[in-house]
């Protein structure tokens, strides 16, 4: 895998009721816009989406900012407060201002693209938080709380399953714990995420990433029983928008195609794909989203 090449830009925000980091990649001024990626999670940050999410840039024409949302990667503090969806909401809103990123475009990936609905529902509803003007949304975490439980248990099946064990058991038949500690770690976190995949075989070539557990479980609170169908989030999002999910995705394509009707968007799925698909389906994913950005 290739490295992560260094921002041209980054720093801290001011605006923030915490201190978040932020980074770009790309021209100042870009002939073909900027674009915010929003991270999944929660609790995690932005740099394992890369540096396969740098293809966005379309060659170079196009600016991608990136933050680590609140209480995870550089944007961690001592404040143990939980951390709530309408915390990550305002976040994003003082993220947007400072950074002058309007128009909006948000490119959402799992938990980033229910952050990315979340936020749209809101600026929706009120005047003073900055409208998103396109959404595109990767394999976005469930819609519903029953969703995410199915999500929860197909995933812990996958991570029991025999292909997963087989692959453990290799890696620990190996030899690379004494001669590569380095290779033997990064391994052993590809196999904690094996069950993402379409195939076990293919967790490969993902830069590593820790989720802090007390601000995901907070976030995750807060939500309580959601149902962002039921509760009408979605009814006032009339953008532009794009979801892509992965036939094998071990969240329920059912939540993306529910997704896709209520936003009235176009739904892209790609097949032979799980969870992850900048690594398993890249040319197809890119593909898409260059489609749909340059209409």
């Amino acid at each position: 895998m290739p490295p992560i090449p260094p921002p041209d830009r980054s720093g801290m925000t001011t605006s923030t009721e915490l201190p978040l980091y932020w980074c770009a990649y790309g021209p100042d001024n870009p002939p073909a816009g900027r674009v915010l990626v929003l991270h999944g999670g929660p609790g995690a940050s932005h740099d394992y989406l890369l540096p396969q999410m740098l293809q966005l840039a379309g060659g170079g024409g196009r600016e991608l900012l990136f933050y680590d949302q609140r209480g995870g990667g550089q944007s961690k503090s001592d404040d143990r407060s939980p951390v709530t969806w309408l915390a990550h909401v305002a976040d994003l809103a003082a993220v947007v201002r400072e950074l002058a990123l309007e128009p909006l475009t948000l490119v959402g990936y799992s938990w980033g693209a229910l952050l990315a609905l979340l936020y749209a529902g809101e600026a929706a509803r009120d005047a003073r938080i900055p409208r998103v003007e396109r959404l595109v949304l990767l394999d976005p975490a469930p819609l519903t709380r029953a969703w995410r439980a199915e999500f929860e248990a197909e995933f812990a099946r996958r991570q029991a399953g025999a292909d997963v064990q087989a692959l453990r058991q290799e890696l620990a038949d190996s030899d690379l714990r004494t001669t590569d500690p380095e290779a033997y770690r990064h391994r052993a976190f590809e196999l904690s995420v094996a069950g993402y995949f379409s195939d076990p075989r293919r967790a490969r070539d993902l830069t590593p990433f820790r989720v802090t557990g007390r601000v995901q479980q907070s976030v995750w609170d807060s939500l309580g029983e959601f149902d962002l169908l039921a509760d009408h989030t979605l009814a006032g999002i009339r953008v532009p928008s794009l979801v892509i999910h992965g036939r094998q995705d071990p969240i329920p394509l059912a939540s993306s195609e529910a997704c896709a009707r209520a936003l009235g968007a176009g739904l892209v799925v790609l097949e032979d794909c799980g969870h992850v698909p900048y690594v398993e389906q890249p040319s197809a994913l890119f593909a898409a989203i260059e489609e749909f950005l340059t209409m």
